[in-house]
């Protein structure tokens, strides 16, 4: 089966070659199956592959917006969703990225990502100070949620090693450990809805508990520069929720190498818009992909030439 497919992608690069058409493999760096992140890019490289002549694009499963920026930096060919916080660590060197800056470009800005907090009813966990002492998945190593986790925790006064029990899950994972009563709590960020708390919030006998934590954002942008927002998580988003959730919200961008060329990155950004609808019915975050969220003050990665070209044509000025 293995030499199967690869005769056949030998012969389409022939045909690919022979029409004119250079033939070009991508791979889009996602984040875990429970989120957001994997069918999007799922979407996107079906859409790619569909409408792009010659480009192969595959989804990969990764641990989210770290790992992705990693591999990105790894000079492959890599397309990533993440987070800004993440981004802009990769993109200075700092935190997870201490002495290796990843030289990023933006495509564009994607959607909101909205924290969470989780809990059930029972947990004895109501308030965000309620976490201290509990035991609460932070995300899976390599994850944004990680980093934003972190830096909420730290903003409420609390130490993330000494004051928490510690686990390092995904969205899906935790939410298995929950079922099974092995954590109290899980911080997850993501668009809406996620999967994985939709399957707990439809848990017979369970019911779900968001905590609020909007309050934190001021102390968080003070010290991190202004990447977050006081939002919320509209009650009807999770069965179960008893009111709206006062969250942090941070915004996902698509990232590449500052490497990649101009028209890839064009072709890429301009298959996302012209083909929207295609990604919509994969996900409805996509309904968020809009021309007017571009803007140099959403991310603070410079955009690629390749997407500046793009939004230029479309009467977005990007530095």
């Amino acid at each position: 089966m293995k030499s199967w497919k690869s005769a056949f992608l030998a012969l389409a690069a022939t045909v690919g070659l022979a029409l004119g058409v250079q033939a070009q493999n991508i791979s889009i760096a996602t984040g875990g199956t429970g989120g957001v992140y994997y069918p999007m890019g799922g979407g996107l490289a079906a859409a790619l592959s569909k409408y792009v002549p010659g480009m192969q694009a595959t989804a990969e499963v990764t641990g989210g917006s770290v790992d992705n920026l990693k591999l990105i930096g790894s000079g492959k060919p890599y397309v990533g969703f993440s987070m800004t916080d993440a981004a802009q660590d990769a993109y200075k060197g700092e935190d997870k990225f201490k002495g290796n800056k990843v030289p990023l470009r933006t495509l564009m800005v994607l959607y909101p990502n909205r924290m969470h907090v989780v809990s059930v009813e029972g947990k004895g966990i109501n308030k965000f100070s309620d976490l201290k002492g509990k035991r609460v998945s932070t995300g899976s190593p390599g994850s944004a949620t990680e980093v934003m986790a972190f830096r909420l925790i730290e903003a409420a006064g609390m130490d993330k090693d000494k004051d928490l029990k510690r686990e390092r899950l995904g969205a899906a994972e935790s939410v298995n450990a929950i079922k099974d009563g092995k954590i109290d709590a899980f911080f997850w960020v993501g668009g809406l809805p996620t999967a994985a708390v939709s399957d707990l919030a439809n848990t017979p006998g369970t019911k779900i508990k968001m905590v609020d934590h909007s309050e934190l954002v001021s102390a968080m942008n003070k010290k991190w520069g202004n990447l977050y927002v006081e939002d919320t998580i509209p009650k009807d988003v999770y069965r179960g929720m008893d009111h709206d959730n006062k969250q942090a919200t941070v915004m996902n961008i698509l990232v590449a190498h500052e490497n990649m060329d101009e028209k890839t990155a064009y072709n890429i950004v301009k298959t996302i818009f012209d083909k929207k609808a295609d990604l919509v019915a994969v996900h409805k975050e996509a309904e968020n992909f809009k021309l007017e969220n571009q803007k140099n003050a959403a991310s603070p990665i410079p955009f690629h030439p390749g997407a500046i070209k793009y939004f230029a044509e479309k009467g977005i000025k990007l530095n």
